[in-house]
């Protein structure tokens, strides 16, 4: 867990499934990259469900104990599947308890953001064509 630059006790957590796969989290932590060079000092991380390291209940301790005071968890899921409808929310209302002062927001799936499906119904079109 890096902490780029320390932002304005503000922190953004990419929340993925994870898999036996070390390789398998490579899109993610680019992800993670890209978003700390286009938004110069935010705090961003990549905290996992299951299987890999950390995981989102340690990964927020630990953002809580640098001074962050708000995170925004945004699930890296294609849709809203089980995960985000059931053990998300359940593992979140944990986390409160936990730290009731720290604000905590949850995004839908990035992958039902609409300018996330025009942007890979445009790769998936330019692949067809080539």
């Amino acid at each position: 867990m890096q902490d780029e630059q320390a932002g304005p006790r503000r922190a953004m957590v990419l929340f993925a499934h994870g898999a036996r796969d070390p390789d398998w989290a490579k899109p993610f932590e680019e992800l993670r990259r890209s978003i700390i060079r286009l938004t110069p000092g935010i705090t961003a991380e990549i905290a996992y469900l299951e299987m890999m390291q950390p995981r989102l209940p340690e990964l927020v301790d630990d953002l809580a104990g640098r001074g962050i005071k708000h995170i925004t968890i945004v699930p890296v899921f294609f849709g809203q599947g089980g995960h985000l409808k059931r053990d998300l929310p359940a593992m979140v209302e944990v986390i409160r308890t936990a730290h009731p002062a720290l604000r905590i927001d949850v995004t839908a799936a990035i992958g039902e953001q609409p300018q996330v499906i025009a942007a890979i119904a445009a790769c998936v079109t330019g692949l067809a064509k080539s």
